[in-house]
């Protein structure tokens, strides 16, 4: 069978290579056996005679003994000119004692340790030494001896104290713990072997995780100076200044996730330093042993750490980071607490405002792409970092050629909105927006609100920031609307056109899931709500307000008391809040005034007239198969509908149109306009069955 052909095939060229293998193999016995009075001893490998030992003691360093391999498996890299010269990391004092504070007596333990893991002509000296030829590692004892002092001297055996530099550094590990300090193995980790070696890569137990390594450069320098902003490049600069003349430990709270940490991170290398950058996993703590090795890294390179978005609970990994002598930057949106490190020199600081996205970013990344439409409409409601605009551009494009047509403002939205990282699915239930502005059926009035709703909210970032219109008091940038009406008169509809036309997100806040009965759980629940749409570019509607944002009352007992503490609440919040939210109510008188006056709108939607409920019937029966007779007008007049019922009946129209197998004829809007009458309880204005 020609799979069986193959088969053995592959297992003759395997079997070629082993006896090539062979060969070698014979070769280098040949040639360790020629100068070595044990090679015919049986018990050869079990005992290390004194004669062994001094022979050993005597050879030089072995540079590769044997024939150059010359097979086709030969590695360029391999190429012992292309390495670095091990003792310039070893000899600088600022390469490896001066970062790790390593005293000269240090020094000696750590070239003693690290002797087998380089040339392991030292395994048999060792064991010859230690009296075990099965302990081929140097033993405290050993290395103390070696570096002209001994076990007993109490300054020489605290250099093995788990908070001496060697161990607390990462750079020595001792093994063997059930025995005595002196006879307890001493082991360099392979990383910290293959950094004196000249390897440059980054440690394995960090590669694979959440840890990035991101080189120094010039790029860095050149891209934070062409895509952030004017101050939050010169906060960037002064904090990178700072970490690279001393060791520092920061926490940065930023207002958006992502926005100005990316920033501070260019920074950071453009002023010389690597990165390491550590996406802890959410756990907090120390749980995957990642910290001291990161430490170590930092060190090793001269690196800086960047940490974040932080955990819930950072506590320990803060502990752990802050207070060493490496540039330790965390960020999150959580404020700072004292708790976390109370012992380190880590301090606050509140990151600047990014504002609004900057067109010009928008511009650089996508070029020609953007002639087709309002760049800077389309990305004005969206409060992104340069970084996140970068790869929403990046993912907008690919987005335009996967439909594989030119690039729209609907693509560079949705990229947007991506990047916005939005988590309000858990407190709230999204709705992505389906209708405009031409969908609407309103009074000019009213239409005119909504339109200067959307240019607020569009333009709060320019108004409230750059023009400094906001007040003080702590105030946010929010936008923050009332829409007053009957039931049925289009506020929720209204809502998301204006989510629609700023390409945001429409988030209904679930009532049922935000009032609790325990008292402070409903404020807890809000306030997770208001904390997230701050940091997502999103509209908020909280449908049915009047059940959250009520009047305040004299309070007669307790519940009065806790109801009211609520409503206060609410006040300070919406102060500070900077999201953009929609409340509506059915009843506006039960809003209370303190709310009201918080409002940058209130829009009150009148229930519709004949003309108006006769555009309704258009709008919603526009793309249903119809006869010619369907004389809407007259249906306007005769029941007085709201815009909801009005779509409800066109509903019930075409649905025994369908069961017909017809067009929609007066008779089924008749009958659909009846059904909702009866639903309200209303008189129907013809004597008609109870079940037409």
């Amino acid at each position: 069978m020609t799979g069986t052909a193959v088969n053995e095939s592959a297992s003759g060229a395997l079997l070629n290579r082993l006896a090539g293998l062979r060969e070698r193999v014979a070769g280098l016995v040949e040639r360790r056996s020629a100068d070595d009075p044990t090679a015919s001893d049986p018990l050869r490998g079990l005992y290390v005679t004194p004669e062994t030992a001094r022979r050993l003691a005597a050879q030089s360093p072995a540079q590769g003994v044997g024939e150059a391999y010359t097979g086709e498996a030969d590695d360029e890299a391999s190429d012992p000119s292309d390495r670095s010269d091990p003792s310039d990391r070893w000899d600088r004092p600022a390469a490896l004692a001066g970062r790790f504070g390593l005293s000269a007596l240090d020094m000696h333990i750590l070239l003693a340790a690290l002797a087998p893991d380089v040339d392991r002509g030292f395994e048999p000296l060792y064991g010859y030494l230690n009296d075990d030829v099965g302990r081929r590692r140097a033993t405290v004892a050993l290395a103390l001896d070696l570096a002209g002092t001994g076990p007993y001297s109490p300054a020489a055996r605290a250099r093995f104290h788990p908070a001496a530099p060697l161990l607390s550094g990462g750079l020595l590990v001792l093994e063997d713990e059930d025995r005595p300090l002196p006879g307890r193995a001493l082991r360099v980790p392979e990383r910290v072997v293959a950094h004196l070696l000249g390897d440059d890569g980054l440690d394995p137990g960090l590669s694979g995780s959440e840890v990035e390594l991101l080189s120094a450069g010039e790029r860095a320098a050149d891209r934070t100076g062409s895509d952030a902003g004017a101050e939050v490049r010169a906060f960037a600069g002064r904090l990178a200044v700072l970490a690279s003349e001393r060791p520092i430990a920061v926490h940065l709270r930023e207002r958006r996730p992502g926005t100005v940490a990316e920033a501070v991170t260019d920074g950071l290398r453009s002023a010389g330093l690597s990165v390491l950058r550590y996406r802890p996993d959410g756990h907090g703590g120390d749980a995957a042993g990642l910290t001291g090795a990161l430490l170590r890294e930092a060190r090793l390179r001269r690196a800086a750490v960047v940490v974040g978005p932080l955990p819930e609970r950072p506590d320990g990994l803060v502990r752990s980071l802050a207070g060493g002598d490496v540039p330790v930057v965390f960020f999150g949106s959580e404020p700072y607490d004292p708790g976390w490190a109370p012992d380190s020199r880590l301090f606050a600081l509140d990151a600047p405002d990014v504002g609004t996205a900057a067109v010009e970013v928008w511009s650089a990344e996508l070029g020609a792409l953007a002639d087709g439409f309002d760049l800077g409409a389309a990305v004005a409601p969206y409060r992104l970092g340069a970084a996140q605009i970068r790869r929403a551009a990046r993912a907008a494009a690919a987005l335009a050629a996967f439909d594989g047509t030119p690039l729209t403002a609907a693509h560079v939205q949705h990229s947007a909105r991506r990047q916005s990282a939005p988590l309000l699915d858990r407190h709230a239930r999204r709705v992505r927006p389906a209708v405009g502005f031409d969908g609407l059926v309103l009074p000019p009035g009213p239409l005119a609100l909504l339109h200067e709703l959307v240019q607020r909210a569009r333009h709060r970032e320019k108004v409230l920031g750059e023009w400094r219109l906001r007040t003080g008091g702590g105030r946010g940038r929010g936008v923050v609307a009332l829409f007053a009406g009957e039931s049925g008169t289009g506020k929720t509809l209204s809502a998301e056109v204006v989510a629609g036309e700023l390409g945001l997100d429409l988030y209904v806040v679930e009532l049922s899931a935000v009032v609790d009965k325990y008292i402070g759980e409903t404020e807890k629940n809000l306030e997770r709500i208001f904390s997230e749409a701050d940091r997502t570019d999103a509209v908020l509607l909280f449908d049915e307000a009047d059940a959250v944002f009520g009047r305040r009352s004299e309070v007669k007992s307790s519940h009065d008391r806790y109801a009211n503490l609520e409503s206060a609440y609410l006040l300070q919040r919406l102060e500070a809040f900077d999201g953009i939210a929609v409340l509506t109510t059915n009843l506006r008188a039960n809003i209370d005034d303190a709310f009201t006056r918080r409002l940058d709108l209130v829009v009150d939607f009148p229930f519709p007239n004949a003309g108006q409920r006769t555009a309704l019937w258009h709008s919603c029966l526009a793309d249903t198969p119809c006869t010619d007779d369907l004389e809407l007008d007259v249906c306007a007049k005769e029941f007085e509908l709201s815009g909801g019922a009005i779509r409800s009946a066109a509903v019930t129209a075409g649905y025994l149109a369908a069961g017909r197998g017809g067009p929609v004829t007066a008779a089924d809007v008749r009958a659909g306009a009846r059904r909702e009458y009866r639903k309200m309880g209303r008189l129907v204005p013809d004597a008609s069955p109870l079940w037409e």
